[in-house]
């Protein structure tokens, strides 16, 4: 592969692509650049056709090297081992956006691999990587035809901007990523506060209208001949004798309400058929498969496109019913059981110090996170024996579209300081377990006191399109999500979209066909909330009492120090005495945690003693801790002491100090005094006239 350099400016930003210079011997690899960004992209392919299975072999790994940061990753161990969470999730973007692109029987072992080589701390990798293995692929003999472009889009200050960079995107109510082809999209994953409809379809459009300038020239690479792959030839009879079989039963087969009784039925229909023409057709065991399955998913979807009705026999529109129980599990700090038709999730809340918050180690630097999503989704849910072997990368990415729709309407830090965990466990699936679980969540949070914004529901929408006809499904079940067209997940509250997610199979899709999608989406999500709300419409005023006790004050920058003490002195005098946890931010923030709230709050007085500036005119509580002939010294506030003279210790004339004081007393005094050398001056007489 000779050398090449191109540049694509995308929104006034430059992409610089070089290939033919590294990577040689993948089958096709490719640098790209943005500002001090730099990504390399590869694509490898086996030479051979796997046999036996029915899926595409694709496996996409991104990957943030730390030295491209300059940074050595934390930890025991110096190097970069299993991906983390946010290395997973662009994997999944990349895997999403590209997997819809290949012939629908390629089956040759295929692996993109993304390196991030060095990042400038500004300009994102995501959208480079996914321009990278779309030029690497392009490039390549693999049966990659169609080039593919990403876009972010972000908004600030209602103006919506492309590919912001990572300060812009702190100051974005909006984080859209979207990918695919001139002309149609592949992929959609977006973060949002409270955006309408329209608002979304505009940032949508922008971002349509820019990934196609880039795949025009794309088309501008070279490419090598591309492999060929052939779809399977069945034997003429006996396909036929299949058909005469298969369509009735599938016919039969697709109005079975029940997804446990509908799949037995087709599956022992199967089995006999298989069995009757094993003696006459004995290697084609798997071509009766694939004959049945393509049948079974074209009368699926003739039902809905000629007859509007579902295989459960709902209307397109209709949402299955919904069961809610909250506050079921006992100590835990908030729990809902949320179950909509056949999908059921458990959504448990736990409360925690600030000590709790996950420590982040990313190329992007060190952060602490406060708000966890856990998403679980065991073999039992779908009633099939599969063990536990750590998260899945499906898990990851449900758990992380959850958190999403969440996190907008999450108070502040200041507003509630506790490090929140929320786990969602699927007990039970037929479609849109990730949707389930942004509704129990949000219950969950209601029901452990977190003072959520608003209620947020997520729905699951579906497409099934022959030509120009074409169905919008409301609240899809897992059947419906296999043989249909289009996956779109909508999160959000009465307001507006929180969290969008959307992967398309066909092309044509429309802006007038999304618009619609997103309104019966919204309807949808309205009668979620319906539901929601007449069991919880708001939040529990207090929290479990099982959770910990917290308040948080702020104190001067400057008074960490001495809050600490030396050796940690005050600080952990302070817990010892009261069985409390404190933590302390770079910003002055005390968090003060413990199971006793009595406790909680004289932790909270001492920490104030500490770290209080005296003032002048205010009346403190004193001890007497020397004696003098011209007065007494008082501690009144730790570590700070003040004179009492003998003529302020009262009204009348006192000769000698030990006639009024005595070391150990505790006496009211009023500061009247800071003296040019930062002396303080104390009053007995002045505090007592105060309070007479």
């Amino acid at each position: 592969m000779s050398y090449l350099k191109k540049e694509i400016d995308v929104a006034g930003k430059k992409f610089v692509v070089e290939t033919g210079k590294v990577a040689k011997q993948a089958n096709g690899s490719c640098l790209v650049k943005i500002g001090e960004t730099v990504v390399l992209a590869t694509v490898v392919a086996g030479k051979e056709p796997k046999v036996g299975i029915d899926f595409m072999p694709l496996t996409v790994d991104y990957r943030e090297r730390m030295y491209a940061a300059g940074r050595i990753p934390g930890g025991f161990f110096k190097r970069e081992a299993k991906p983390r969470d946010s290395e997973i999730l662009i994997s999944r973007l990349i895997d999403r956006s590209i997997r819809p692109l290949f012939p629908e029987y390629w089956r040759n072992d295929t692996q993109v691999s993304v390196l991030v080589l060095a990042y400038d701390g500004q300009n994102d990798t995501e959208s480079a990587a996914i321009l990278g293995t779309s030029i690497a692929l392009w490039m390549s003999n693999l049966p990659f035809t169609e080039p593919i472009a990403a876009v972010r889009i972000g908004r600030i200050d209602k103006k919506l901007i492309v590919n912001p960079t990572k300060d812009e995107q702190k100051e974005s109510d909006l984080d859209l990523s979207v990918s695919g082809t001139a002309d149609a999209l592949t992929m959609v994953e977006a973060g949002a506060k409270e955006f309408s409809e329209a608002e979304m379809l505009d940032a949508l459009n922008l971002a349509r209208q820019t990934i196609q300038s880039i795949c025009s020239i794309q088309k501008q690479f070279p490419s090598k001949e591309k492999i060929t792959v052939e779809a399977p030839i069945y034997n003429e009879e006996l396909k036929a004798e299949v058909e005469a079989e298969g369509i009735p039963k599938a016919a039969e087969g697709v109005r079975i309400k029940g997804k446990e009784e509908r799949e037995t039925f087709w599956s022992d229909f199967k089995k006999d058929i298989k069995a009757r023409l094993a003696e006459k057709y004995p290697e084609e065991a798997g071509a009766i498969d694939s004959i049945l399955e393509d049948i079974f998913y074209k009368k699926a979807r003739e039902l809905v496109l000629s007859q509007k009705t579902r295989t459960d026999g709902r209307s397109l529109d209709e949402i299955r019913p919904i069961s809610i129980e909250t506050d079921i599990l006992p100590r835990v700090h908030g729990s809902t059981l949320f179950t909509r038709g056949e999908t059921q999730a458990l959504a448990t809340v736990t409360l925690g110090t600030p000590g709790d918050m996950q420590i982040m180690d990313e190329m992007t630097g060190e952060y602490k996170e406060r708000f966890l999503l856990h998403y679980n989704f065991p073999g039992f849910a779908t009633g099939e024996p599969k063990g536990e072997r750590g998260t899945s990368r499906r898990e990851i990415g449900h758990g992380n579209l959850a958190k999403r729709a969440l996190r907008a309407v999450l108070p502040t830090e200041e507003e509630f300081g506790y490090a929140i965990r929320v786990v969602s466990d699927i007990l039970e699936s037929n479609g849109s377990s990730s949707m389930a679980s942004v509704c129990g969540g949000s219950l969950a949070l209601f029901n452990a006191g977190v003072p959520l914004k608003a209620s947020v529901a997520g729905v699951a929408m579906g497409l099934i399109k022959e030509g120009s006809e074409y169905a919008v499904l409301t609240d899809i079940m897992g059947m419906e999500d296999h043989l249909g067209d289009m996956d779109f997940k909508v999160a959000g509250t009465r307001n507006g979209i929180t969290a969008l997610q959307m992967d398309i199979k066909v092309s044509g899709l429309t802006t007038e066909l999304l618009a619609q999608a997103l309104d019966q989406a919204k309807q949808g999500r309205l009668f979620i909330l319906d539901k929601m709300d007449a069991v919880m419409s708001k939040p529990n005023s207090d929290i479990s009492v099982y959770a910990p006790k917290m308040v948080c004050i702020t104190i001067p920058v400057k008074k960490i120090g001495e809050l600490i003490g030396p050796g940690g002195k005050n600080i952990k005098k302070i817990q010892e005495e009261n069985e409390v946890k404190i933590d302390i931010d770079d910003t002055g923030k005390v968090f003060i945690s413990g199971d006793k709230s009595d406790l909680v709050l004289r932790a909270k007085e001492m920490v104030e003693d500490i770290t209080t500036e005296p003032e002048v005119g205010k009346i403190y509580k004193a001890k007497i801790v020397k004696i003098m002939t011209f007065g007494a010294f008082a501690e009144f506030l730790p570590g700070k002491e003040g004179l009492i003279h003998i003529s302020q210790m009262a009204d009348k004339r006192v000769n000698k100090v030990e006639d009024v004081l005595k070391e150990g007393d505790v006496v009211t005094v009023k500061l009247i005094e800071i003296d040019d050398q930062g002396r303080l001056n104390l009053s007995m007489k002045a505090a007592n006239r105060s309070n007479s």
